[in-house]
């Protein structure tokens, strides 16, 4: 959640230019001292929430203040974004005065009435949209795939980012029923477990453990679960806390692949589950090694390939000779925006949510995630648990 200096500029300025505009509209309407209080009070509360959003550091600090920080940002720009979205629109009703034609006065409608959804939109995206858990099946069928494996349920699901929760387990748990509930012979988390510092999961250790699955629970690390994106004293400090990350996952019984594989047997035949730490596209870190998780991609065994980042399988796997089946990513979120089948992910990423593959059997899915990060919201992009089954 770092905040760019041009931000620092550009947003102020534009709340005060929207403000203006908006009390110019109003006038039409409402008395100019009417008009002139609610600019003051707009004003204020933004002012007074950009303040705290820019103030609260993002990089130190406990979770209690980088929730303040993230919600006083979320406020302001369900303020700010409405405000935008009725000025732009607005301002088209006043083109017929280019030939000295009177303002449609439709647009001033047109404009209230999508900048109240908006509004409405974003508040409900914050408090019911990333909580409206949906289970998406997709089924991936090979013929060189062991007989054993034909039917093999996999539950894929990602980016948790548990800080967000601050110490609230409800929703974890609501998720932990839900996966248990679809009876997989495995579960897979692909990467971003928390937000910044390893002792976001001591409150949720025991929820998550409840995880069931005859071939166990196989994590990967992400982006976010190696503190970097935290002010640490010393790098001793962040060192202890990645282990104790590490060490409480496997107190929760998960086998967390760190550049490593693992074979699953099933029916007298076997795949291989090939984890790699986080292969990040600029400016993401880069921690993984394939070559170390598994060294020989393109042998005769049936794989898996767990990478938190799909940009990992499009620079390794996508249109090469590796034998990977299947790679199962997260880390785009959809942006926790998506309208049918658009998002401003896809603006960012090339494979973004969903299913893909190069013709080549060669397969990705990218999970959108469960939670949130930066705004604690989503619109569209709901929480994602991926049920997958292996078919011949």
């Amino acid at each position: 959640m770092r905040i760019p200096f041009l931000s620092l500029i550009l947003l102020p300025t534009l709340a005060v230019g929207t403000d203006i505009y908006v009390y110019f509209a109003l006038k039409r309407v409402i008395s100019r001292r009417a008009a002139r209080v609610l600019f003051v009070v707009f004003l204020v509360i933004e002012y007074a929430l950009l303040s705290a959003g820019i103030a609260l550091p993002a990089r130190s600090g406990d979770t209690g203040m980088l929730l303040c920080k993230m919600w006083a940002l979320f406020a302001f720009s369900t303020i700010l974004i409405p405000k935008a979205v009725f000025c732009i629109i607005d301002a088209f009703g006043l083109i017929p005065r280019c030939w000295n034609g009177r303002r449609w006065r439709a647009c001033s409608w047109v404009a209230l009435i999508v900048a109240v959804a908006t509004f409405v939109g974003m508040w409900w995206g914050a408090l019911e949209g990333r909580y409206e858990l949906t289970v998406k099946p997709i089924t991936i069928s090979n013929g060189d795939l062991p007989a054993g494996f034909d039917g093999y349920r996999i539950v894929q699901f990602s980016d948790f980012h548990l800080g967000t929760y601050g110490s609230d387990t409800t929703y974890v748990a609501k998720v932990v029923d839900a996966i248990n509930s679809l009876e997989p012979d495995l579960i897979v988390f692909t990467g971003d477990l928390v937000n910044r510092t390893g002792d976001e999961l001591r409150p949720f250790t025991s929820v998550l453990a409840r995880l069931h699955a005859p071939d166990g629970v196989i994590s990967i690390m992400g982006n976010h679960d190696y503190g970097d994106y935290y002010d640490w004293g010393t790098q001793e400090e962040k060192a202890a806390s990645l282990s104790n990350f590490q060490n409480l996952q496997r107190d929760m019984g998960w086998n967390l692949l760190l550049n490593e594989s693992q074979t699953i047997r099933h029916g007298g035949d076997s795949i291989i589950i090939v984890g790699v730490e986080n292969v990040g596209d600029p400016p993401f870190s880069r921690y993984g090694d394939l070559g170390k998780a598994y060294p020989t991609v393109n042998d005769d065994v049936t794989k898996i390939l767990l990478s938190h980042n799909p940009a990992h399988w499009e620079e390794a796997i996508e249109g090469s000779d590796a034998n990977i089946l299947l790679t199962l990513s997260g880390h785009t979120h959809a942006m926790q925006i998506q309208v049918g089948n658009w998002s401003p992910a896809s603006l960012r990423y090339r494979h973004w949510a969903g299913l893909y593959d190069d013709g080549l059997n060669h397969y990705l899915n990218v999970d959108s995630g469960i939670g949130t990060v930066g705004f604690p919201m989503r619109l569209g992009a709901t929480p994602q648990i991926t049920l997958i089954t292996l078919s011949r």
